[in-house]
């Protein structure tokens, strides 16, 4: 276990923490501020806790070669494991076995409240609080040179199954979009997400900090080879079966453009309205290039995906088995 930053007195619950503890309604609503069944600055570090922050890696991830390079692991997360982790994190103000007894008789109060406090956790100060009882949590490691490449990667989580490339700018109060309990990166190239819930689709896209423009590549250094997918100069849809070769200048520094060639190449496709005059606008909405999505989820959904999200085990069946397992 990684070492605790915090004082032994904190998480010393005997007294007034246990009077405080017993008297708490376990579904009171909380500020961010306010003592519940235990202090608020205790509840914040083991919410945070709960959601693996400061575990050591190597109790994620017990070899490398369970996270090889450019690969994806998705999980579900046993809370068994982590209400042992609180548990043993809470045992370090315990001295004698009465101070055991008044933790055991407290942690339920503490376990309830730990339940709804993790979803607040990377709550906008604006938001209105989260209230209920936590939720299964899922979540994926990735391992990958984009995470390094893009420090800030985008990830969304939906309920629902979504085509690849349908439109998923739910508003954040939408049902249909899940919270992020966690985004974080391990590592330069090591990602770590959790989800409240289990989604049925997932975006990891390119940061949308700007706009770019750009070309599908091929090739190296001197043979670097592009295509241009038009778009419709009316609906700005791409246009199916009409990619263009991008020109390069002759005699010039590799990958420069001929933008005057490229234009005349535009031109012969009468959809893409270059045939009338592109002014620079007109250009720009040719060449701009939206943020790569990765999509994970239904494959049956739209055009087949390199790797998909689809759990073969309910929650609710690894739960019975490790209840099961208790019980025996």
């Amino acid at each position: 276990m990684a070492t605790m930053d915090i004082d032994v007195a904190d998480v010393y619950f005997a007294g007034l923490p246990l009077q405080l503890a017993t008297a708490v309604s376990p579904v009171a609503v909380l500020d961010d501020d306010d003592d519940g069944a235990m202090p608020a600055e205790v509840r914040s570090w083991l919410v945070r806790l709960r959601l693996l922050d400061g575990v050591p890696f190597a109790y994620l991830v017990a070899d490398t070669m369970l996270l090889p390079a450019e690969s994806i692991r998705w999980f579900y997360l046993d809370r068994r494991w982590t209400d042992a982790l609180v548990q043993g994190a809470l045992s370090v103000g315990t001295v004698n076995s009465d101070d055991r007894t008044q933790l055991t008789a407290a942690y339920p109060a503490i376990r309830a409240e730990l339940d709804r406090e993790e979803r607040n956790l990377r709550r906008a100060g604006d938001d209105p609080r989260l209230t209920g009882d936590g939720g299964p949590i899922s979540g994926f490691i990735l391992r990958s040179q984009a995470v390094s490449g893009w420090p800030a990667l985008h990830v969304s989580a939906f309920s629902v199954a979504l085509d690849r490339d349908a439109d998923a700018d739910f508003p954040v109060d939408d049902t249909r979009r899940m919270r992020l309990l966690r985004l974080e990166r391990l590592a330069p190239a090591v990602l770590l997400c959790l989800f409240d819930g289990i989604p049925r689709t997932v975006h990891v896209e390119e940061p949308r900090q700007g706009v770019q423009f750009g070309f599908t590549a091929t090739g190296e250094d001197d043979e670097v080879r592009a295509t241009l997918q038009p778009r419709d100069a009316s609906t700005f849809e791409y246009l199916a079966g009409a990619a263009i070769d991008v020109p390069f200048r002759s005699g010039g520094v590799p990958g420069v453009i001929d933008i005057q060639r490229l234009e005349m190449r535009l031109a012969a496709n009468p959809e893409t309205g270059a045939g009338d005059g592109l002014d620079s606008a007109e250009y720009a909405l040719q060449l701009v290039r939206f943020p790569f999505r990765m999509v994970y989820g239904d494959p049956s959904l739209g055009p087949p995906l390199t790797s998909v999200f689809k759990p073969t085990v309910t929650y609710q069946a690894i739960s019975s088995v490790f209840h099961a397992e208790s019980i025996s």
